[in-house]
């Protein structure tokens, strides 16, 4: 009997850590539709005999200098700044108002296939991270953190609850801002995250599967990660710190404390392997959706891909192809969308973008990221179009929705 009830919670822990897998199969972080008000029973392990020793007997149960390291006083620093986010909204439906029985193919011959129904809901909670990024009552966490909430329920490290309400949400980046009444609330001390190195220490807060307030440590595996999280690339910060469903929108930190990221997403069935937003891309968007209320991404209508030996070999070598590439590195540009900005200065496809606004360019990546940093002023692009330099000035528009950018 005791064999069986362990296994029966070992099989519902195991099922909180699935996650929805998202194009390359990394998977957003919260832990919506799932219930964590159950207890989760320790395993019982015998305890091993261990013959003391005189030292061991000796030593001191008070803490020592050597007990406490950097993560202790990161943590007494931004835990009163970190917060629980649960989220509830109430899906309804159409339920058969007639019995089962009815409902099945052989009545229906009799009664017909317009069967009365009659509406039903169930509430579907939600679970998440953020972090004060304003003492006057913002926080920063994720966008589907708190998508199509009806209620936000914001919890403190001192047990403070109080109601929030969203003030706007942004689905490309997956960044909102929620706001609480209060004053004088404890906030973030924000890093700059263009500084990152892989290597440098990381460190999570947040409150994965219901457990809050859990810290762990790792360090910045990788940076400018680009992931097919969203409709357009992006640079994440990769870390091995531990993150779980209801990490999302908890705060990844430096040794010193400093925010450094949005924790946001993880790639199911892997260990070690966890992704954040940086700050500063996430503390842009946010003051967008503070001051506007929406985001505005700019817009060229380009596809591109950047020119490696591989790459520019096989277009040369194709027999039926009118582009010759005599670049050696740039990001080729293989479509232009119809009636899209780029379209109207005269770029095409085969042109190797070399620089913008005089800035050398050599990966896709750093394109989208110059784009993000200009917003929607005026660029200047120079190509090479087979062996002559041209120059464009071109403005980007605010990206239209998918179902407004032709084929």
């Amino acid at each position: 009997m005791k064999r069986s009830k362990k296994s029966l919670s070992a099989q519902k822990l195991k099922t909180h850590l699935l996650l929805p897998l998202i194009v390359i199969t990394p998977g957003f972080l919260s832990s919506c539709s799932t219930d964590f008000s159950g207890k989760v029973r320790p395993s019982i392990v015998p305890s091993p005999i261990v013959k003391e020793t005189q030292n061991q007997s000796s030593r001191p149960l008070t803490p020592t200098a050597e007990d406490n390291n950097f993560v202790v006083e990161v943590v007494e620093k931004v835990e009163p700044a970190v917060v629980q986010i649960n989220t509830s909204r109430t899906i309804r439906s159409a339920v058969p108002q007639l019995p089962d029985t009815l409902n099945d193919p052989f009545f229906r011959r009799f009664f017909g296939d317009t069967v009365p129904t009659q509406p039903q809901e169930r509430v579907v909670r939600g679970l998440g991270s953020g972090f004060v990024i304003d003492p006057n009552g913002r926080i920063l966490t994720n966008a589907h953190v708190v998508n199509d909430a009806d209620t936000v329920t914001v919890s403190f490290s001192d047990g403070r609850t109080v109601e929030g309400k969203v003030l706007g949400k942004d689905s490309v980046s997956d960044v909102a801002v929620v706001q609480i009444p209060g004053n004088n609330l404890p906030t973030v001390e924000i890093a700059n995250s263009n500084t990152l190195k892989p290597g440098q220490w990381a460190v999570a807060i947040g409150n994965p599967l219901g457990l809050q307030q859990t810290v762990t440590v790792g360090v910045i595996s990788a940076i400018n990660r680009s992931l097919n999280l969203s409709t357009r690339p992006s640079s994440y910060i990769q870390t091995d710190a531990a993150i779980n469903p209801g990490n999302s929108g908890g705060p990844l930190l430096n040794a010193r404390g400093q925010v450094i990221g949005v924790n946001t997403a993880i790639i199911q069935g892997a260990e070690g392997i966890g992704f954040a937003i940086p700050i500063d891309t996430a503390q842009r968007i946010a003051q967008q959706l503070i001051t506007q209320g929406k985001v505005e991404y700019p817009y060229l209508g380009l596809q591109m891909l950047t020119l490696t030996p591989e790459v520019k070999q096989r277009i040369n070598n194709y027999p039926n192809s009118n582009v010759r590439i005599l670049a050696d590195q740039g990001i080729l540009i293989v479509r232009v969308v119809p009636n899209s900005p780029a379209a109207r200065i005269g770029l095409r496809p085969g042109d190797v973008i070399q620089q913008i606004n005089n800035q050398p360019v050599t990966t896709s990546e750093e394109v989208q990221q110059i784009l993000e940093k200009n917003g929607l002023s005026n660029l200047q692009i120079q190509v090479l179009r087979n062996a002559q330099n041209l120059q464009f000035t071109v403005q980007p528009e605010p990206l239209p929705s998918p179902n407004n950018i032709q084929p």
